[in-house]
């Protein structure tokens, strides 16, 4: 076996070795289970006094990362109608869920996307500035899942 090879297998080596520890470190590093607990619940923004409130959620899972503000991701279901919602909540006109990691099976950011784009879900600001230049978002079906994310701010950079 020359050099020239045995230089050439250690690099393909080393490069699948980075990328599985890469892919490994963007999928599953980093994640821990979301708190709900009092203080930390799931909040939407009142039109009137435009402060956030605990609304009714159950059910509620929830990942989130230290790494970036932007890993937050929650599934959980509300008793609450989207007219009600729409009421007494702030809309969130400008909301894009973020893909999530893979194994966090119950968020998927296609199938809200979608369902936002042709108003079957709506989107209500849960926080603004939940992390500088950061909302969190909540979406909701009719049937009462509903979805949480932090995105960038519409207004981010203005």
């Amino acid at each position: 076996m020359t050099w020239g090879k045995f230089l050439a297998g250690g690099i393909v080596v080393i490069a699948l070795l980075a990328g599985a520890a890469m892919y490994w470190l963007q999928e599953y590093a980093y994640y821990t289970e979301a708190s709900f607990k009092p203080g930390a619940e799931i909040m939407l923004t009142t039109i009137e006094g435009q402060q956030p409130e605990p609304i009714i959620a159950d059910h509620v899972t929830g990942i989130d990362a230290d790494s970036s503000p932007l890993r937050f991701r929650a599934c959980f279901h509300t008793s609450m109608d989207q007219a009600m919602l729409t009421e007494t909540y702030v809309a969130y006109p400008k909301a894009v869920p973020l893909n999530g990691p893979t194994w966090f099976s119950c968020f998927n950011a296609t199938e809200i996307g979608e369902a936002l784009e042709k108003g079957q879900a709506l989107a209500f600001l849960s926080q603004s500035n939940i992390a500088p230049e950061i909302d969190r978002v909540v979406a909701v079906f009719p049937d009462g899942r509903a979805f949480a994310w932090h995105q960038i701010s519409p207004d981010a950079g203005e």
